[in-house]
């Protein structure tokens, strides 16, 4: 679990099990399908929830937030709308002076690629010119930054409009 913004964590699903989940205080993005979301939404993981299901998502409880997201190979099985909800939520938990993880199995794809997004579209941590200047400035503050292909061109779809939101913000 690192620090990757104050209050904001970037880890994995250990970190969560282990240091944060016995502290209601927490803001939680769970950017994982598996098992969050599936036991939010009560369903198996070998199982899909139906599309019109009205957490299909993204499902809240409190201040923890779940993600039905995988780390898919292809970018547009990456649903915007989860990415989206993930950050307004880490915002809103930030600007309340909440400490806030977001993790996913391994710390190194689908949560760090959304931490990369905070940053880049709420702070001036990262240079907004290109993902690639601002992944090598993220390294440095996330080393185990390594995302999918699929978060990897997910990236790259919308990095444009995720940037301009800081430059009209």
């Amino acid at each position: 679990m690192i620090e990757i913004y104050p209050n904001l964590y970037v880890g994995t699903q250990e970190d969560y099990e282990v240091m944060v989940e016995a502290h209601e205080t927490w803001c939680v993005v769970h950017a994982c399908r598996s098992p969050y979301h599936c036991l939010a939404v009560t369903y198996s993981p070998i199982a899909t929830v139906p599309p019109d299901h009205p957490e299909y998502l993204v499902a809240r409880r409190g201040n923890r937030l779940m993600l039905n997201l995988v780390d898919a190979r292809d970018p547009a099985d990456i649903p915007k709308e989860a990415i989206d909800a993930a950050l307004r939520f880490i915002d809103g938990c930030l600007g309340k002076g909440r400490q806030v993880l977001v993790h996913c199995g391994f710390g190194v794809s689908r949560s760090a690629a959304i931490g990369l997004l905070y940053l880049a579209a709420y702070t001036d941590l990262l240079p907004t010119g290109s993902l690639a200047e601002a992944e090598e400035a993220y390294r440095r503050i996330y080393p185990p930054y390594k995302p999918g292909r699929g978060m990897r061109g997910f990236l790259e779809a919308h990095w444009d409009e995720y940037t301009k939101r800081r430059v009209a913000a």
